[in-house]
């Protein structure tokens, strides 16, 4: 679908979720080993759980709030599911955090709070990109849109040089050069020669 805004920071942070989704997914399923063991300790559990609720704050303060005048009732339907299931995936993390601490019961029931959480994280991404994405562009001016991009960077803040390789992990090379050519030199300079070899030396998990 082509958007009148640039949706490509959107769709490459909705890349990486599922990416991690993934990820968390096949430690989850190990059996050789315990995966609570190497999820508590995992680098990767802790980056996807904050630059997550990064993305989600900043839409639930910066854009549908932004768009609820100038929607219709069924616009405004949207809106509240899409904050309904912005809400229901927080208890999901925090069920997998207190399985990972838990030693009596803790190992029999994190299989199903991480399938619960791709269900609920990834029926998400589905909706906001079906409908939610297209409400965005017709609703938004590029002001608005921006202002948004604006939040979701200051509450990145001083994670810029470890989520932007995050970001940007396992994309197409295109994409990557796509994306980091529309982004001053000096950041360019400093993805290519400082964070993402940085990046590449965490043990995700």
């Amino acid at each position: 679908m082509t958007y009148r805004l640039d949706m490509s920071m959107m769709l490459a942070m909705h890349d990486a979720l599922r990416r991690e989704l993934e990820r968390v997914a096949r430690v989850a399923a190990k059996t050789g080993d315990d995966p609570r063991r190497i999820l508590r300790a995992a680098v990767g559990w802790e980056l996807f759980k904050k630059f997550l609720r990064v993305h989600h704050t900043s839409e639930d303060v910066a854009l549908w709030p932004a768009m609820r005048d100038a929607v219709s009732a069924d616009g405004l339907a949207l809106l509240d599911a899409m904050e309904d299931e912005h809400a229901a995936i927080d208890p999901l993390l925090d069920g997998v955090d207190a399985a990972l601490a838990d030693r009596e019961s803790g190992a029999e029931r994190l299989g199903g709070l991480v399938d619960a959480l791709v269900t609920g994280l990834g029926g998400h991404l589905r909706h906001e990109e079906s409908e939610g994405l297209a409400l965005i562009d017709a609703t938004l001016g590029e002001e608005q849109w921006s202002r948004f991009g604006q939040t979701h960077r200051e509450r990145i803040g001083g994670d810029a040089p470890t989520y932007l390789p995050w970001l940007l992990d396992d994309k197409d090379p295109r994409v990557v050069a796509a994306i980091l050519d529309g982004m001053p030199a000096a950041l360019r300079e400093a993805y290519r020669d400082e964070w993402r070899p940085a990046y590449d030396r965490l043990n995700l998990y």
